[in-house]
């Protein structure tokens, strides 16, 4: 398939959290227009932001795509809403699923509605490290470093712990 790489960060801490992070693998692999490339192993993580709350499982995916980047949003905003997340959440908070756009080939987007690369991505461990096994070499659009150095540098001190090899085992 042709298009662009595009790299998607996937987390839950609700409810049965590898099974909310399966669904959301398997719908997003049905849709029209995309092609599953791969994703990361699953890590268990601490909350960042609002800590009184349960861990999360993380994890990235790595697709294959020609959907513009606000319409891709629009549709895992659907899988959200599908895995069960529901309206009015609390930033950073407990969610069933949030999954975001961390990169969309090289490309850099800035409008109200979505950031490319996303503004959190070199300061979040938990993203950091799954995207290393997908891309470490891949140079972050706008900053002139790899994800791997990204990771290196990285400030963010919370627990990522290898929960699963293989979010489908």
């Amino acid at each position: 398939m042709s298009g662009n790489t595009v790299y998607i960060s996937a987390g839950s801490n609700i409810g049965d959290r590898r099974e909310n992070l399966t669904k959301a693998f398997k719908l997003l692999a049905s849709e029209n227009g995309i092609e599953m490339v791969a994703a990361s192993r699953l890590y268990e993580t601490e909350p960042v932001g609002v800590t009184d709350q349960p861990y999360f499982l993380n994890c990235v995916f790595s697709i294959r795509t020609a959907i513009e980047p606000g319409l891709l949003l629009e549709r895992l905003k659907l899988i959200e809403r599908a895995v069960g997340r529901k309206p009015g959440y609390v930033r950073w908070g407990r969610r069933e699923i949030d999954l975001d756009i961390l990169l969309y080939g090289d490309t850099i987007i800035s409008n109200p509605r979505l950031t490319v690369p996303h503004p959190e991505l070199m300061r979040r461990r938990f993203v950091l490290q799954p995207l290393v096994e997908l891309c470490p070499e891949m140079v972050i659009p706008g900053t002139g470093i790899s994800v791997r150095e990204a990771a290196q540098v990285c400030s963010d001190r919370s627990s990522v712990v290898l929960f699963q090899k293989n979010i489908l085992d």
